[in-house]
């Protein structure tokens, strides 16, 4: 199983709707795959499920069929993680349900980080639960890939849901704040990388699986640029030609190149979304991704020929993601 989780510390980026389209896109292509919620916004699972199931989902008393559910046994002290949930969405697509209450978690995760250096068990256990569901989620599942949608930030819940990632994809979008955002998420993924490397050498419990957390970054995604007969308007251009050098510079700690570099001929663009206009709202109303919908959900006249587009630009999208992370597609 291959894990890519999708992460960008500035919100707004239309990175949960990349996962939800992936999901279905690579469904589509025969691959079978497992979505993780790992935000406690649970914004992903929203997507995917209706308010009347996610109130059975998510009952009074409590969240045994969501993901934190799964490591509450664990996290409270009464056992070890149980056997997760798996939503059915479609043939090829489960789903690890999201929670708001994941949020409470997040001290127990900041204070077992240390406790890895003392070599101590349930620090470990602790910190590869995340990843032990969803490996056990995609063994359900017979999934071949996992992909991981997580909050914009830097804490404890998104570093034990990063580091059971092999491959990060960095959805962007063309302004200012996505440049800072790479400047902040570039350094902090490298530290947590060695740190996990060093405590994952003190792991005192032969028996229990935990993540290599390679956190390899496979590219970034420019997400809903304006364009304008086919190319980005001057507001959006100015802050494009910017990215790939921060990229290199932020995320690979790579000297960038002499001299602005265009997004289409740098290697780490996975792709640039062009925004579909008024396709979202009605991919919302239809409970499905924009590039399923038909002429009965809206999807009429010039629709139907952005419908197509899109269909095209995610299926290239997920083919090159999947040639980035070694992934198999029938």
């Amino acid at each position: 199983m291959k894990t890519i989780a999708f992460f960008n510390n500035k919100g707004g980026v239309g990175k949960t709707s990349l996962v939800y389209h992936l999901a279905w896109m690579y469904a589509d292509m025969g691959l079978p795959v497992v979505a993780a919620d790992l935000d406690p916004q649970a914004n992903l699972t929203s997507m995917f499920v209706d308010d009347d199931r996610l109130e059975a989902l998510w009952p009074d008393d409590s969240h045994t069929k969501t993901i934190f559910g799964a490591i509450q046994p664990l996290l409270e002290g009464t056992g070890d993680i149980a056997v997760p949930h798996v939503e059915d969405i479609a043939d090829n697509i489960g789903l690890l349900v999201g929670d708001l209450a994941l949020s409470a978690s997040e001290d127990e995760l900041t204070s077992q980080w240390p406790d890895c250096l003392d070599r101590k068990p349930r620090a470990f256990r602790v910190l590869s639960a995340i990843w032990r569901v969803i490996n056990e989620a995609a063994q359900q599942r017979d999934a071949a890939l996992a992909l991981i949608d997580v909050g914009p930030n830097l804490g404890a819940i998104n570093r034990a849901a990063l580091i059971s990632a092999e491959h990060i994809v960095i959805p962007l979008a063309p302004d200012l704040y996505s440049l800072q955002g790479l400047r902040n998420l570039g350094p902090t993924l490298r530290r947590w990388r060695n740190e996990w490397s060093e405590r994952r050498e003190r792991n005192p419990v032969n028996d229990l699986s935990i993540p290599f957390g390679t956190m390899t970054p496979a590219g970034y995604v420019l997400m809903q640029h304006a364009v304008r007969l086919d190319r980005p308007v001057k507001a959006y251009d100015r802050w494009m030609v910017r990215i790939p050098a921060v990229y290199r510079q932020a995320v690979l700690d790579e000297r960038a190149a002499n001299g602005a570099q265009a997004i289409s001929n740098d290697p780490h663009c996975l792709a640039a979304l062009k925004h579909y206009r008024s396709l979202m709202p009605l991919a919302q109303d239809a409970r499905k991704p924009m590039f399923f919908l038909k002429p009965a959900d809206g999807a009429i006249g010039g629709h139907g020929k952005a419908v197509q587009d899109c269909y095209r630009d995610f299926r290239a999208l997920a083919r090159t993601i999947a040639e980035r992370c070694g992934v198999q597609i029938p």
